[in-house]
């Protein structure tokens, strides 16, 4: 029903710069599917992995210690409370005289956008953890912090993280298009919806939305089944 109403409704305005029809998208990807596959996919592919792997890095450790040590938690809070609400795209120009017009800069501008729910969610997963799991943990012989974070903490935390990784996936794909605006390479998913509005193709800018919107959905749907469906399907409601 939604083509449908597209193929009319552009065929109704019958101008392909302010709306292309579906079959014109269609006949696009078939013109551009081995660009994709092969020059903008493992670009923009390798810009994600940049970007979420230094996300990770950086938002674990600092969401464990917030959570677990209350001096660390305030001198750190504050800093993260100035910083979080700071829009990925206002980095770009920093991101550009520290690293070049590399992909190591369009990497930052997704880092940006993926670290702090990654913290953030892990930091509430470590704060809420009841106090009676660490007494019981203590009577059991765990005393230090190092084995109370790795036996109780982090256990008790992984849904809540995984929760954010989720999001941070998704806040990290949509920020590939102004990663790759500023045109670190020739190549990226979100260069070209770019280089294709600049030539007045609208048929390709809808495709390659199409195309982050699908790989989008498959990002997602495979993380859910890996981690949520088979890491923590002990939690309620997913145990068999």
């Amino acid at each position: 029903m939604l083509i449908a109403l597209w193929e009319t409704v552009a065929f109704l305005i019958d101008d392909r710069l302010i709306l292309p029809s579906f079959s014109q998208v269609v006949f696009a990807f078939m013109e551009n599917w081995r660009s994709i596959l092969l020059d903008d996919l493992p670009v923009s592919a390798l810009h994600f992995a940049i970007g979420m792997a230094g996300g990770l890095l950086i938002a674990l450790p600092i969401g464990m210690i917030m959570g677990w040590f209350k001096f660390l938690d305030s001198i750190f809070d504050p800093i993260v409370e100035i910083l979080r609400p700071i829009p990925p795209l206002a980095w770009i120009p920093f991101a550009i005289i520290w690293f070049g017009i590399t992909n190591t800069a369009a990497g930052f501008i997704i880092f940006i956008g993926a670290v702090f729910p990654i913290l953030t969610n892990t930091y509430m997963g470590f704060k809420s953890l009841p106090r009676v799991y660490v007494e019981s943990a203590k009577v059991l012989g765990a005393t230090k912090d190092i084995d109370l974070i790795r036996y109780v903490a982090l256990p008790y935390s992984l849904p809540s993280i995984a929760a954010g990784i989720r999001i941070a996936m998704g806040i990290a794909w949509m920020c590939l298009v102004a990663a790759e605006m500023f045109g670190v390479s020739k190549n990226g998913l979100g260069f070209k919806i770019w280089d294709s509005y600049g030539h007045y193709r609208m048929d390709e800018v809808f495709m390659y939305m199409i195309v982050l919107g699908l790989l989008g959905l498959a990002i997602d749907r495979t993380f859910r089944y890996v981690v949520e469906e088979r890491m923590l399907k002990w939690q309620v409601g997913l145990t068999q």
